[in-house]
Order: C-alpha cells, then structure tokens, then sequence
C-alpha cells in the first residue's frame, strides 16, 4: 500500500513539474495597440513571446478601422498591452470587448497599460470643444520621448513577469539589455542635437511635446490653428508671419498628414516640410524603437544644419 501511494506521488510530482514547465516554456500571445510597444515587448520578451501590433506604424493610431482578425487575435491573447489614455479610446475598447477574453480585459493580469508613471505634459485644467481634439488626460504621445523609453519597458516587463514568474531572470536580463542600449542610443542623439538646442519649428499638429521636450527643441506655431482642425488660409499667413520674424526654417509632420499646407509655407519662407517617424514602422527603415530616434534627429540634423549655411 505504502509503495503504490508512493507511485502516485510519484506520478503527480512528475506531472505538475512537466505541467509547470511547459507553462513556462510556452509563448507568451500578446497583442499591442501600437508597433512601439510590440517592438519594445518583442525586445524583452526574447523568444518566450509572439507579438503582434493592431495599428501600424504609418497610420494615425487615433483613427483605425477594427477588423475581425484584430478579435480574433484577441480572443486567444495572453496579454494585452496598450498606451493607455485616451489615444486609442475609438477602436481599443470596442475590440477588448468583442474579444470575450476574461484575461486581458482592464483590470486583470493579462492587461497592461504603458503610460502608466509617465510624467504627462500638456495636461489640460479644463476641456471645451471650442479647443478642438482636446485631450483629457494629457498628450498621449509620450513613447516620442526615448527617456520615457525605460518606463514603457518596466511597465511591459511587469506584466510579463506577472504571467511567466519562471522567466523573470530571462525578461530581467533583456530589460537590462535594453535600457543599457537606450540609455547609450540617448546619449549619441542628445550629442548631435546640443548644437541646436532652443532651436524654433514648427509642427503641422501638437503631438510633439515630448519629442521636443526631449531634444531642447522649440516649437512656436502650428499648421492647424486647434488640434485636430484643418489649417485655414488666415492660420497659415500667421504661421508664414511667425516663421519669417523668427527666422523659422523647419516644418515638422507626421506620415500620415497631408503635406499641401505646409509645403505652401515653406515654399514662401525658404524653410523644408520634414515628414518625421511617429512610430517604428512609419517608414521601411524605421524598424525598431531606436530607429524612430536614429531617423528623425538625423532627419533635423541635416535639415538645419543646411538652414544655418
């Protein structure tokens, strides 16, 4: 008797070690709402995770068309991680729902909300409609700011930690990885940006403050006279004005604005229209997070060092 309980026992530990251990080899299924987050989590997740993103990285990630295949994704995710605020607030919350999946819903394990500790700038005291597309919580643009970088990758690596506790030596590594070549990638583009720091521009609409924030840029006028409202022609001889008296010479925008605006105003004042990468993937060199960085400080670099000869 003694020896057949001692078999059973047997038997049991075995398969709860097997059980566990194929828990812990298994890959992680996380679905992102943007391409930065999937790269950053592709990073330190290693090869104990498949990540795919919903948005793609030359769209606006306000505006993006929920498809059936995003529910399904969803539906069998391990882990969903998302920028949070109110960013994605038009398609996010509508796909998590149509998904049925318990364990990625807000709230739970599975759930991870990257701006999370994110010191937040232009957090409006009021919102009204006459100020255009207002964002309640404050810009959501923050991953533009590489500093900020190291807090998205600590907010991913504790959600993964928190599914996979027998790979947390395996993240720990990769998130050390990572931050030591961040911090080193940060250090190089702060280099080829000091000559210019303080330097004015201008941005077609204001999702750069953390960009500009993070590279001593001054930004003094907008195309769009309120975000999220189309330049009108009195709003563009005011910002051709500014940029004159300025002596403004760069016009910043995303890949998914169209250009005729500011083309008209720097075709008057003698400036260039610089289409910046807003997210890994914006273009087909931009295909990591520090490739976002590498590309546009690059890209105003050569702009202005050509303005000041």
């Amino acid at each position: 008797m003694t020896m057949i309980r001692f078999k059973c026992l047997l038997i049991t530990a075995v398969t709860c070690f097997v059980a566990t251990s194929a828990f812990a080899q298994k890959k992680l299924s996380v679905v992102t709402t943007l391409t930065d987050l999937q790269q950053i989590t592709q990073q330190i997740g290693g090869d104990k995770v498949e990540v795919i993103s919903i948005a793609t990285g030359y769209q606006n990630p306000h505006f993006v068309d929920p498809k059936p295949s995003h529910i399904l994704k969803l539906a069998k995710a391990d882990l969903f991680i998302t920028s949070g605020l109110d960013l994605t607030t038009g398609w996010a919350p509508s796909l998590l729902a149509s998904s049925r999946n318990s364990k990625i819903q807000s709230g739970s394990a599975g759930y991870v909300d990257t701006s999370v500790g994110v010191p937040l700038l232009n957090v409006p005291s009021s919102v009204s409609r006459e100020q255009g597309d207002i964002h309640v919580f404050g810009n959501p643009h923050y991953w533009l700011d590489p500093f900020v970088g190291h807090i998205i990758a600590q907010n991913i690596y504790n959600g993964l930690i928190k599914l996979q506790p027998a790979n947390k030596a395996y993240f720990a590594a990769n998130l050390k990885a990572f931050n030591e070549a961040l911090d080193a990638k940060i250090a190089g583009w702060k280099l080829k940006m000091k000559p210019f720091n303080g330097t004015k521009i201008v941005a077609f609409h204001d999702q750069w403050p953390y960009f500009e924030t993070a590279f001593g840029l001054d930004i003094v006028a907008f195309l769009e006279p309120k975000p999220g409202i189309p330049p009108s022609p009195s709003q563009l001889a005011k910002v051709m004005n500014t940029m004159s008296s300025q002596s403004v010479s760069v016009i910043i925008m995303s890949p998914y604005e169209k250009a005729d605006a500011a083309n008209l105003v720097a075709g008057k004042v003698g400036g260039s229209v610089l289409h910046l990468a807003t997210s890994v993937g914006a273009f087909r060199e931009v295909k990591t997070y520090f490739d976002v960085f590498d590309y546009n400080v690059n890209l105003i670099v050569a702009a202005l060092q050509k303005a000041s000869h």
